[in-house]
C-alpha cells in the first residue's frame, strides 16, 4: 500500500473546487493520510519542479504554482499511485477520459488543475518533500 502525492494547483484552489476533488478521491477508495494548504514560493516551486528545469515550459510552471495558494495531499490505498493516477486523467484536460479531474475541471494544459507522482520512487520523495513522517496518518 504506497502512498502517493496529490496537489490541488492554483487554478483548482481559486476555483473553490478542492471540496469536489478531494469528494471524487474518497468516492476512488482513496484514503487521505496527509494534508496542508499552503503557498509555494519560488524558491520552493524551483526546487519541486528542478527535474523540468532547461524545459520550454519551466519558468511558467514556476510562475503559475506560485501564483496562489494549493493543497497537497499525502494518498494511500492499494494501487494508491496507479488509482490517483487514472482518476486525475491526462495531462492535456481535451485528451483526458471523461469524468477524470483534469477532463471535468481543467481547462489547459498548464493549469489542469491537479498533479501527481508518476512512479513510487517519485511519490516518496514527493510527499517527503512536503510532509514530515509525523505528519502522515499511518497505514491501516
Amino acid at each position: 500500500m504506497a502512498n502517493t502525492l496529490g496537489i490541488i494547483k492554483p487554478d483548482g484552489m481559486r476555483r473553490k473546487l478542492a471540496g469536489r476533488i478531494i469528494d471524487k478521491v474518497e468516492r476512488a477508495g482513496l484514503i487521505i493520510r496527509g494534508t496542508k494548504v499552503l503557498w509555494l514560493d519560488r524558491e520552493r516551486a524551483e526546487k519541486f519542479y528542478a527535474v523540468h528545469q532547461g524545459k520550454p515550459f519551466y519558468k511558467s510552471l514556476v510562475e503559475f504554482m506560485t501564483s496562489g495558494p494549493i493543497m497537497v495531499l499525502v494518498l494511500g490505498g492499494h494501487g494508491a499511485i496507479e488509482r490517483w493516477r487514472e482518476l486525475m486523467g491526462h495531462t492535456d484536460p481535451a485528451k483526458a477520459k471523461y469524468n477524470t479531474i483534469r477532463r471535468e475541471f481543467g481547462t489547459s494544459i498548464e493549469k489542469n488543475v491537479v498533479h501527481g507522482s508518476d512512479s513510487e520512487t517519485t511519490a516518496k520523495v514527493e510527499v517527503a518533500f512536503f510532509f514530515r513522517e509525523d505528519e502522515i496518518l499511518p497505514k491501516e
